[in-house]
């Protein structure tokens, strides 16, 4: 029996607490189809404020971090319809006004979506205002690195016990602007504040992953010149105006990867639907490395194993290296392969938690807070940086789990599949933040679970 999981019942701030059991040992088998990237569209949703006529996006996944962008839009007066196609949304900015604290935090929940708000609201209203903010605990995420750009670029940042409210009386300028690390985050946020300041901004060790090409891609075609030089330098020509745009949003890589994964773990096959070769070249090698056969067609990739799963070394990075969404999945498929391998987490500090969960199920998983040397590394070792060691193969049995963050739940729920017996994974309701329509696709695969509370 399957219960499906009614997604609006889902909280936004993935703070629901809903129930799953789990019954493993099936491979799934099908084919899953996926939208738009969650770190493009929920950005290109606020690019939107940008625009002097309505913008159109198209792809947009039902997912919770997307309903909570929308409903930040419209507590600040944009107008967010839906359009004639499923996943197609119009975003109108004509009537943007200021919000309060409490609004903004009560519609923000956990997500940390509206520091990129305040680029876009200061050339609009003047005025920013960010109240507390929240997000998967997978580390530590400072926000110095969007305040200190945007003092760059000549806002003043006030900070009190509501939040931090950011004000622009002497409108902002270009600058020239180095991030300490090509953080996403900061470089979106230069991009959505530079397009219409005054004067040229120049922004070094940018990060230039596939979804910051494509909200690149969006604000060109809103009248932006933008210019990428080579290692990681981009120049940003600020406009006076902007117009809306049309956009079909770059595919969901990290969706695509869980369900790679997820294929491999259970010894099933999966197409899907939507993936693309090109932006998904250093996940492709390593997954071939391990033991995964891919075949890749106009419409999508095929993903299965290709014989017994071997182990790799693997080392995170930023693009285009081995993205850290990438490894949580990957390592509940390498319990399964035969012999020792090594992940290296070198983005976040903290993302290792979710594997107390695999050990309970009984994975040979030991983590080394911090870290590993060896003469193969290649990416240059951080202060912050653990690496895991698993060491295979290992049958996985059910067990009572809980969902630590979006990525990390994921993999606990593709690792109770992988086992046998049942499995009791509670909090399943924060993975409606990234992957939409979530249990209706497994259910399409053959998983076979029940929703208890």
């Amino acid at each position: 029996m399957k219960t499906l999981l009614n997604e609006s019942a889902v909280s936004p701030s993935g703070g629901s607490g809903e129930v799953l059991a789990v019954r493993g040992g099936r491979a799934l088998r099908g084919r899953v189809e996926v939208k738009g990237a969650k770190n493009l569209v929920t950005k290109a949703m606020v690019a939107a404020l940008l625009g002097e006529t309505p913008s159109i996006l198209r792809d947009v996944p039902s997912i919770s971090d997307v309903k909570v962008v929308r409903s930040l839009l419209e507590v600040h007066g944009v107008t967010v319809a839906d359009g004639e196609n499923e996943g197609e949304l119009i975003l109108d900015p004509s009537g943007a006004v200021a919000a309060h604290f409490e609004e903004i935090d009560a519609h923000a929940g956990a997500s940390r979506i509206p520091i990129l708000f305040c680029g876009p609201l200061l050339h609009l209203l003047g005025e920013a205002l960010i109240p507390d903010l929240g997000g998967c605990r997978i580390g530590d995420r400072p926000i110095n690195f969007h305040m200190d750009a945007l003092r760059a670029f000549g806002a003043i940042v006030d900070k009190s016990y509501e939040g931090i409210r950011i004000t622009a009386p002497n409108g902002l300028k270009g600058a020239h602007i180095e991030l300490p690390y090509p953080s996403v985050g900061a470089t979106e946020q230069v991009l959505l504040t530079a397009v219409k300041a005054e004067g040229i901004t120049e922004l070094k060790n940018a990060a230039i992953e596939p979804e910051i090409m494509d909200l690149i891609a969006v604000l060109q075609k809103m009248g932006a010149i933008i210019t990428v030089e080579p290692n990681r330098v981009i120049f940003i020509e600020g406009v006076d105006t902007l117009r809306g745009y049309d956009h079909r949003a770059i595919f969901d890589r990290n969706e695509a990867a869980s369900w790679a994964c997820a294929a491999l773990a259970t010894d099933g096959e999966i197409f899907v639907g939507g993936a693309k070769q090109q932006d998904m070249l250093t996940f492709l090698n390593v997954f071939r490395k391990v033991g995964g056969w891919f075949d890749v067609r106009e419409d999508g990739i095929n993903f299965r194993r290709g014989g017994p799963l071997t182990p790799v070394t693997v080392e995170t990075d930023v693009h285009p290296g081995f993205m850290t969404d990438w490894q949580q999945p990957l390592i509940v498929a390498l319990t399964q392969a035969e012999g020792e391998s090594i992940v290296h987490e070198t983005v976040y500090e903290n993302r290792f938690g979710f594997t107390d969960a695999l050990v309970k199920m009984g994975a040979d998983i030991v983590v080394h807070p911090h870290g590993l040397d060896g003469d193969y590394r290649r990416v240059a070792q951080r202060e912050l940086e653990q690496a895991a060691v698993i060491n295979g193969p290992t049958p996985l049995h059910g067990a009572r789990i809980e969902v630590p963050d979006l990525r990390g739940g994921y993999s606990h729920l593709i690792a109770a599949l992988t086992a046998e017996g049942e499995s009791v994974v509670s909090g399943v309701g924060i993975l409606s933040r990234g992957y939409e329509k979530l249990f209706d696709k497994l259910a399409a695969l053959g998983a076979d679970f029940d929703v208890i509370g």
